[in-house]
């Protein structure tokens, strides 16, 4: 198994290189992660991308660059790989240091695959409800319900979910063993994009969670949020930002190899209009990638402080992540919508349709008014509003 960051970010290319050279027919086919697990297991990737710890785990600007060295091959598995090693992370974000390492020693011992949601608890007076219950049983609890998960939900080894505790009201965060009695899976293989990132719902049918599967509450709101556990969604959306860097990144190579290869729809040569379009689309993506690279130092160093870590950090950490995927956001879709332009070849599109989905559900405009709440009245609540 890798063990230094340069071992690790050449088995990362290798890994890549593979993925590569079957990325438009994975792609097409839209069949759960189960091959793509496998090479990432065999890879070591699962258990080297957990915390650190003695003798184990990656640090967060490796892990980072390996997540977006595998998007750049296959976005759908970088995305896959980003939330494994996020979720991996539950233990410190919602669980005491004893337990975490543990957690994360098997983790590694037995490589397993994370994956999961955890968000905030649903809306004081909303007529649905919460979508997870979980009502206290001598051993435990029994969790109800059902959950959208955007990877692995029939691959993962391990489900972190956030559920209403019936009796209390209280949000918990538990860690669901996939193949436990009562978990049932449905792929959803038809999305647009990233299609093999093994998205689905998770249903809950009665299932048993022990006491020790229960890592911690999840906080009502940002004021009562534990300074590091607010690090947790913002470190998701930054992984992220790396899977988005890994499509900008890969849409621009494939596209600028077909116009070198003379297969674009003109010629490269002195045409001053694509030598501009290339120059525009380039400096998009390392515009987006300086960003992100600042966002990502900063979130490390939160990260590496541990209980250490300042009250008043998560909320600048915050902000430099909405920046962050903003621009990335926009960088990943103007690159993949151009390229289309620049060069017409099978699977050129599923750089788009990724990008797409990816991004789909955050819309820049509610972000940059938190972003500008946060920044023009240092708002805590604007920041943490910017997630949700």
């Amino acid at each position: 198994m890798p063990t230094t960051p340069s071992t690790l970010l050449r088995t990362a290319r290798d890994v890549a290189e593979d993925l590569a050279a079957d990325a438009i027919t994975r792609d097409r086919a839209g069949l759960p992660p189960v091959d793509e697990k496998a090479r990432l297991r065999e890879a070591g990737l699962l258990a080297a991308l957990t915390p650190p710890g003695p003798g184990r785990g990656t640090d967060w600007r490796t892990a980072c660059a390996v997540v977006r060295e595998i998007a750049t091959a296959d976005s759908a598995v970088g995305d896959l790989l980003a939330r494994h090693y996020v979720h991996s992370w539950s233990g410190r974000f919602y669980a005491g240091h004893h337990e975490a390492a543990l957690l994360e020693e098997a983790s590694v011992r037995e490589e397993w695959l994370w994956a999961g949601t955890v968000r905030a608890p649903a809306p004081e007076g909303d007529p649905d409800g919460p979508d997870l219950v979980l009502r206290p049983r001598d051993s435990g609890y029994v969790l109800n319900g059902r959950r959208a998960l955007d990877t692995a939900v029939a691959v993962a080894d391990q489900i972190v979910l956030d559920a209403v505790c019936a009796v209390t009201g209280e949000v918990l965060v538990v860690r669901v063993p996939a193949h436990t009695r009562g978990v049932g899976v449905e792929s959803a293989p038809d999305r647009l994009g990233q299609r093999v990132a093994g998205a689905g719902e998770v249903a809950l049918d009665r299932v048993a969670v022990r006491t020790g599967q229960v890592l911690g509450r999840r906080p009502q709101d940002e004021e009562s949020s534990a300074p590091f556990t607010a690090l947790a969604e913002p470190a998701l959306r930054l992984a992220l930002c790396h899977v988005g860097l890994g499509i900008a990144d890969g849409a621009l190579t494939e596209a600028r190899d077909l116009s070198r290869g003379g297969r674009a729809r003109r010629p490269p040569g002195e045409d001053a209009d694509l030598l501009l379009t290339y120059g525009e689309l380039a400096s998009a993506a390392h515009t987006a990638s300086a960003v992100v690279d600042r966002a990502t130092e900063v979130t490390a160093r939160a990260l590496d402080a541990g209980g250490r870590l300042d009250a008043e950090e998560p909320a600048g950490v915050a902000a430099l992540v909405a920046t962050a995927e903003t621009v990335t956001s926009q960088a990943a879709l103007q690159i993949t919508a151009r390229v289309l332009e620049l060069a017409d070849a099978p699977g050129l599109d599923r750089f788009w349709r990724n990008a797409r989905v990816l991004t789909a559900h955050r819309p820049a405009a509610h972000r940059l008014r938190s972003i500008g709440e946060h920044y023009l009245n240092g708002s805590h609540r604007a920041v943490a509003a910017a997630f949700h």
